[in-house]
Formats: structure tokens, sequence, C-alpha cells
């Protein structure tokens, strides 16, 4: 589903939850973890907001939690506060007598949705007629099933933020080209660290299907599929130097879906999960400015009091589309879950589950 069909659908929600009163709700959804116990598997990402991630069972990036999500053989429903592609890898994972739920449909990736598979077979062909059997296609988690499928049926394998050196680094034994889906920030910065110049990366655009590059196509070592995240691209060089005049001694550290000049002109970058533990074992009066999503931002500065931490761009929304989910839907997608009913399940198709999970595999295994 994509963000604009998302977006244009009747939400779903009865009414009366948007009634409610957050006291009410809190009280609800403690009432039916309670009564349920080990058959529930609340699952939450770091960016949700602190009203839905404080009955989490488990907070994390969205394969940390899936992987968590598949050793939970208890449980029989998976409510997964996160977006549409986490709870799709979710149900990849988990065994055919668990339901995954989102409790909104509208919560989607808008990166997610700049690779969809009729553009990626599209641009798959005409690359295979440029260069031959010499690319291997790897795509970001961040990514629909079928896309994760399209990559396990062609030998290619998902990557995340924490291990994108590791599998770019396996592809090259493979393959003497990459394509990479679909972030192009997250693929340019760790090609680049690898070694890749900037001069052997080419950009295909799904819109146009046209290969972007000025060179000579031999010379091509990396194929960037021209997508980005809406949150992470909004981190500018501007902020990097605002932060260093206002405070003295700053560190800036950010998400490596980053521009390729914000990662370069900073101190660290890395997953969010390498952000949380810098942070955590950073001296006390330390001072941080971080380039990732503005719930987790605030979420670490109250964690840090002994620490001076701000968010590389003060004028940064949350992600939006991960917002969706808040306590209302939360508690309808508990109460239809209690009842037996499951509203908002993700269920991904077998074929496609198939291929997909060959894609996480070959990842795993070198994890």
């Amino acid at each position: 589903m994509s963000i604009l069909d998302a977006l244009t659908m009747t939400n779903g929600l009865p009414s009366h939850y948007k009634e409610l009163k957050e006291e009410e709700m809190v009280k609800r959804i403690q009432a039916i973890k309670k009564e349920m116990g080990d058959r529930l598997y609340l699952p939450a990402h770091h960016y949700q907001k602190d009203e839905v991630v404080q009955f989490a069972d488990d907070t994390g990036d969205s394969l940390q939690l899936a992987q968590l999500a598949a050793l939970n053989k208890e449980a029989e429903a998976i409510v997964f506060c996160g977006v549409h592609f986490m709870a799709e890898t979710a149900d990849i994972l988990t065994e055919d007598n668990q339901i995954v739920i989102l409790p909104d449909m509208r919560a989607g990736c808008s990166m997610a949705d700049m690779a969809t598979i009729y553009q990626t077979e599209r641009a798959w062909d005409q690359l295979i007629a440029l260069f031959g059997d010499t690319i291997l296609p790897l795509t970001y988690v961040n990514s629909t099933a079928a896309i994760k499928a399209f990559v396990g049926k062609y030998g290619g394998a998902t990557v995340t933020s924490s291990n994108a050196t590791a599998m770019v680094e396996w592809a090259f034994t493979n393959k003497e080209r990459i394509l990479f889906l679909p972030d192009q920030h997250l693929g340019r910065n760790t090609a680049y660290e690898l070694g890749v110049p900037l001069e052997a990366m080419a950009i295909w655009d799904p819109i146009t299907d046209t290969l972007e590059y000025d060179g000579k196509y031999e010379d091509v070592k990396v194929i960037l599929w021209k997508g980005h995240c809406s949150v992470h691209e909004k981190f500018t060089l501007q902020n990097i130097a605002d932060v260093r005049d206002k405070y003295s001694e700053m560190n800036v550290i950010v998400h490596p879906e980053c521009s390729f000049e914000v990662v370069e002109a900073s101190d660290y970058s890395g997953s969010t999960k390498m952000i949380i533990e810098t942070i955590e074992q950073a001296k006390s009066g330390s001072k941080w400015a971080i380039g990732t999503e503005m719930n987790l931002v605030n979420r670490i500065i109250q964690q840090h009091p002994d620490k001076t931490i701000v968010s590389l761009n003060p004028n940064m929304c949350p992600c939006l589309t991960m917002n969706r989910i808040d306590l209302p839907h939360l508690l309808w997608a508990l109460e239809e879950v209690y009842e037996g009913r499951q509203t908002n399940r993700i269920k991904v198709d077998s074929e496609i589950s198939q291929y997909a999970t060959r894609a996480l595999e070959r990842m795993l295994q070198r994890v």
C-alpha cells in the first residue's frame, strides 16, 4: 500500500475512540495487556510517540523488532507499532499461526514507496541490457516485501544501517556492480566508506527510467536508486554550521540516511542503535547534536540530563507517517485483537514471503 493510497482511505477508527480521555485509554490498554499476557506481543519502533512506547514489550529498530517477534513463539497476536514495511517483515519472519496487526494502516514509509515492484522490474530489465549479468541487487530493509522478494529472487540480500558495510562488501565478492535500493544516501555513504569513488556511482531515476551518469558505463560500480528518507534528508550543512557556532565543543552525530555532504561534515554517523549507544557511553557534560527523527532525539534528551543534547535541526518534525499510531489507534487495535477480530492484519503473499525470506536470510547469515 502506497502512502497516497493510505492517506486517502477511510481512517477506519471508530469515532468514539477519539472522544476518550487519555486516562481511560491507558487504563483499558493496561487491562488488555494484563489479561492477554504472553498471548500478546507489542513491539514499538524507536520513532514512535512516548504515549505508545510506554506500553512496548520491546523497543528497537525495524529489523531488530521483527527478529524479536520471530523469537516469540507464545504470542498469538503481534501488534506492531511501526510502519507498514516493518509489519510485513514481522509477518514474513513469524509463524503461520501468528497474526501481525498494524494499528493504523495509514502508517507507511515515503522511502519504501519510492521503489515499487513495477518500477524495479522495469529498471532491472534496462540495467541488465546495459551492463549484462554483472549486477547484484541489495535493498535496505526500509522497503516493501515485494522489493525484498525481488532482491531475494535475483541473488541479493537486505541490509540495515548497522550492517550495510558488511553486506556491500559481500555483494562485491559476488558481482562486479550493485544496485542499491531504495535509499541513495545510505548506498552512497556506505560505498564511499568502502573506497568506491563518487565518480563510480550512477543514479537510477525511476520516474524518468533513466540512468544519471556522465562517464563511461563500464566505470560504474554502484547504481543508486533515486530514493531518500523524507526526515533525514532535511538535515543540512547549514544546520551543522549553526550548532557549531552556538555551542562550543559540540559533537555532531547523524544517521547514514542523511546526505553525503552532511555525513562527511559530521563527527560521527551510524545506525539508530549506534547513536543511542554512543550517547549512553559519552562522558557526562559532553555536548551532542543529533541528526535523526525528533521523537527519538527528545527521548534521548530526557534520558540523559547530564549531557547537553539538541536536535541538529531545531525545526524538525517527527516522522509523520510513523506518528499515525497514537493511543486511540493502539487501543482500538488491542480491543479488536482481544475480541478475536483481525482488523488491520498485515499478511504477505506466500510467494513474496518465500523470496523475501531468502534476501533476509542471506543477510542474517552474515551478521
